[in-house]
Parts: structure tokens; C-alpha cells; sequence
């Protein structure tokens, strides 16, 4: 572009640029409208939300075609200062080539699927409940075994161990065995209870693993909001300093007032802020899903995929049977309520004696050998302070745990319903921000540029119609993020996926 075209912000205000804005006033202001045309062309053709951005592709085909402006090209915002450090990182080779470079704008991306993968093979949480169901299996076969058998050698008769007094009739060397046999039922009943421990363990590390995938697919889906808004805000930020340029051109020939000037620094500033809390934003999610994974905080984590809205194919009602049928919370209870009823029915069976048998072998040198059997019974003679308590202590905790059931099935109806509510609420407001706040907005913006353009709106109006649209691109992701969310709040508690 010749020399004549250009306005020089930067040099003081004078004579001389009365002098140069008179001679090129035709070429600057045609110039000035295809730049404004042409930044807000970059608004409109920005990465979409699906069927707004075809329409807002529309009005910048439409906006190009008002007085056959130029293309824009050279107006397109810088790359973000993430994106710049990450070049400058790896063409100076101060990356390790083996190290993920782990920024916003970063080509390497992760997916959802890969964490899920690496948290069920690494998360501690599901590792620790695994290893708990297998520790409350091994138990089962203890609790059915009979107890040990007793082997005793003795000697009578003689100081000296295991020496008789040959012909005397009360030296002899023994040999004796015994058992004791619990009475009918007790033990098959031990083994049942174990075995509903066991059970109930077993939903304890299902509710574990769904639950951490829950949280995982919360923080990555709070993780792409972030990136999507740090994406979009830069975005924005750019545009800004181009409408701020135009400010400043139009402000120093007296075609705009101060206070553009400094609406636009103004806005700048606090995208800024916003950019700099993003990356707080990140940093802190980065290092959770980081947590999940068993990995250290600063390990690198590439950029997330494009989300795409799932679906809730389910009525409220429907949500509750299965969520009846098959939170893993309530089955472990119901568990709990068996292992229960078995205690108290084992309870009453302590009311009944145990039983030991035995045998003897006496070996008394130069006299006949002697054998002996015996057989005993462990008699409950003090019930009122043993069995009695112990079964009163069985009931209590069998209503304890029915107590607990009715407790857990009542909370797991109200979190249903919540994120049913977050979701449905949410799902609306996607719809309204498709087909009507966006669109809206949209069109108000481009009226504003075809009035702007004859003075009819101030730039002002014009600015603040810009950040709007932009704004409420900001809502389309944040409902976005928040129905993924909820649909991954959801699963836990019907177990059942909802969302990839």
C-alpha cells in the first residue's frame, strides 16, 4: 500500500496532519469503513455455534458487498501471546522433544476418552475400592471354614518331658486331638453375611469408578469452556484494537469524541483481566484432572476436542426407575440390609450350644496302651448378657441400615431431579441462543454497522453492540458446558453413560 494511505497514530497532533487528512480524507475514510466492515466480517465468520454461524457467515457475505470494500485480510487478530510462546519454545529448542508443550492454542489435543482410559487404570480412588472388594471376597471362604482342630502331646508321670515311669499306671505318654463344631447354621450363615459384604463392596468400587469419571468429564468440560472463552475473548481483544486504531484516527481530525477512545481502551483492559483469570482457570483444572489421572500437578495436558451436545432421552419418571434400579449407592444398602438380616438370624442361632469332640492315645511302656473320646458342650449359660445384647444389636443395626436405605433412596431422587432441572434449563436455553438471542443480536449489530457507516449511531453504541454479540457467544458455550455437566452428574446415579 503507497506511503499516503497510512495514518501514523503515533505522531503528535498538528497542522501537518490537517495538511495529510485533507489530501487522502476520500481514500482514509473508505479505508477506515472497509476495516470496520471487514473486523466485524471476522466477528461473524468466527468459529460457530452450528446454526447461527451459517447465519452469521450471511451477514458478512452481505456486509462485503456494501460499496465493494477490500477483504479485510491483513486485520485478523494476532495470535494469542500463549501461541506465539509456544513457537518461541520450540524453535529455540528449549522444549524437550520428549515433553508435551501443554498451553492454550497448543496442536496437541486430548480426548476425552484417552483420560477415561488412563483414570481407570491409574486413579488411586478406583484402584483403593478394587482392592477393597477383593479383600471383602477373600473373606467369604474364612467365614464358612470350621474352626482349627487342636494337637497336643503331653507326658504324666515323670519330671523329665515326654519320660515315663516304666510299670507305673499313671505314667504315660498322650497324644490328643479335638474339634470343636459350631452348631448347625451358624457357619453357613457367617459365610452369608460375608458374601453380602463382599456384594456391597463391590457397588462401593462401581459408585467409586462412576463417580471419578463423573468428576473427570466435569473438570475436562470446565476445561474446554475455558479454552473456549480464552479462544473467543482473544478474539475479541483483537478486534477491539483494531476498532480502537479507528477511534483513535477519527478522534485526532475531530470526527470522534475522547470518550471512544477510552470506551474502547476501557473494554480492552478488561478482556485483559478476564484473559489473565482464564489462565488461573486452566492452570487449576489442568492440574485436577492431573489428580485424577495419579499424574503431578504440572504435568502437561494437551488442548480439548470440540464438545458436542449429547442427549437426555429420558423423562424425569424414567430417570428415577433407573436410578431405583440401579444407583450404585442404594444396591450396596440393599447389601447391607441382607448382610443385616443375616447377622440378626445368626444372633438368635448363638442362643444354641456349640459342640467339641475329642480323642486320646496314652502310651504306657510294658502295659496295655489306652484310648480315650470325649465329648463336650458349650453351654450359653449367661444369655442375658451375651446372646440377648448381641441379638438387640443385630436389630438395631438391621433398622439402622433400612434407615440409611430410605435416607440414600430419598437424596438420590432430589440429585436426579436437580441435574435433571440443570439440564432441561439448560437445553432451552441453548435453543433460545440458536434461534433467537443470537440471530437477534447478530442483526442489531449489522444494523448498527450499516448506521454507523452514515452517522446515524455513535461508536459507542456500535462498540457496545460488538461486545454483546460476543457476550452471548460466551452464554451459548457456558449453557453448553453446563447440560454436558449435568448429563455427567446424571450417570453416576442411573449408571448409565450419557455423554463421550
Amino acid at each position: 500500500m503507497r506511503r499516503g494511505y497510512w495514518i501514523r497514530i503515533s505522531r503528535p497532533f498538528g497542522g501537518s496532519w490537517r495538511k495529510r487528512w485533507a489530501a487522502h480524507a476520500s481514500v482514509k475514510r473508505w479505508w477506515g469503513m472497509a476495516t470496520l466492515v471487514g473486523i466485524f466480517a471476522n466477528i461473524f465468520t468466527a468459529p460457530a455455534l452450528g446454526q447461527p454461524a451459517d447465519r452469521r457467515a450471511g451477514v458478512a457475505e452481505r456486509a462485503f458487498s456494501w460499496g465493494g470494500f477490500p477483504d479485510p485480510a491483513g486485520l485478523s487478530p494476532d495470535r494469542s501471546s500463549a501461541d506465539r510462546k509456544a513457537q518461541e519454545v520450540a524453535h529455540s529448542g528449549e522444549a524437550d522433544a520428549t515433553q508435551e508443550v501443554s498451553v492454550p492454542g497448543s496442536s496437541s489435543v486430548v480426548t476425552l476418552e484417552e483420560l477415561i482410559a488412563e483414570a481407570m487404570r491409574r486413579n488411586p480412588e478406583i484402584l483403593a475400592a478394587r482392592r477393597q472388594y477383593d479383600m471383602k471376597r477373600a473373606r467369604i471362604p474364612q467365614m464358612t471354614a470350621p474352626p482349627e482342630p487342636m494337637l497336643s502331646v503331653a507326658s504324666m508321670g515323670n519330671l523329665l518331658p515326654f519320660s515315663v515311669q516304666v510299670g507305673d499306671p499313671s505314667s504315660a505318654r498322650i497324644v490328643s486331638f479335638s474339634q470343636d463344631i459350631p452348631f448347625p447354621g451358624k457357619l453357613a450363615l457367617q459365610g452369608k453375611a460375608a458374601a453380602m459384604e463382599a456384594e456391597a463392596e463391590w457397588w462401593a468400587y462401581e459408585r467409586t469408578w462412576r463417580t471419578v469419571i463423573a468428576d473427570l468429564k466435569v473438570a475436562y468440560y470446565d476445561l474446554y469452556f475455558v479454552e473456549k472463552s480464552t479462544e473467543i475473548i482473544t478474539r475479541v481483544k483483537g478486534l477491539l484494537e483494531q476498532l480502537l486504531k479507528i477511534a483513535e484516527a477519527r478522534y485526532q481530525v475531530g470526527k470522534a469524541a475522547q470518550q471512544d477512545v477510552l470506551k474502547a481502551q476501557t473494554e480492552i483492559s478488561i478482556l485483559i483481566e478476564r484473559l489473565t483469570l482464564l489462565e488461573q482457570q486452566r492452570a487449576r483444572l489442568v492440574a485436577r484432572i492431573n489428580a485424577l489421572l495419579d499424574r503431578p500437578p504440572e504435568a502437561p495436558l494437551g488442548r480439548t476436542v470440540e464438545v458436542k451436545k449429547g442427549a437426555l432421552p429420558y423423562s424425569l419418571q424414567e430417570l428415577y426407575g433407573m436410578a431405583a434400579a440401579q444407583y450404585p449407592d442404594l444396591k450396596r444398602q440393599e447389601r447391607y440390609i441382607d448382610r443385616a438380616q443375616y447377622a440378626v438370624a445368626l444372633a438368635r442361632k448363638t442362643f444354641y450350644p456349640d459342640f467339641a469332640v475329642g480323642f486320646q492315645y496314652f502310651q504306657r511302656p510294658r502295659m496295655p496302651e489306652m484310648w480315650g473320646i470325649s465329648f463336650s458342650v458349650k453351654l450359653p449359660l449367661y444369655f442375658w448378657k451375651r446372646q440377648r445384647p448381641a441379638l438387640e444389636e443385630a436389630a438395631a443395626e438391621l433398622a439402622q441400615a433400612r434407615h440409611e436405605h430410605e435416607g440414600i433412596r430419598a437424596q438420590l431422587f432430589f440429585q436426579v431431579k436437580d441435574q435433571y432441572l440443570v439440564a432441561t434449563t439448560a437445553e432451552r436455553l441453548l435453543r433460545l441462543y440458536e434461534e433467537g438471542i443470537i440471530p437477534q443480536a447478530t442483526l442489531t449489530l449489522e444494523s448498527s454497522i450499516a448506521s454507523y457507516q452514515v452517522g446515524a449511531v455513535d461508536f459507542l453504541t456500535l462498540l457496545t453492540n460488538a461486545i454483546t454479540v460476543l457476550t452471548y457467544e460466551l452464554n451459548y458455550y457456558e449453557q453448553l458446558v453446563t447440560f454436558q455437566k449435568a448429563l455427567a452428574q446424571l450417570e453416576p446415579l442411573i449408571a448409565r453413560e450419557l455423554t463421550r
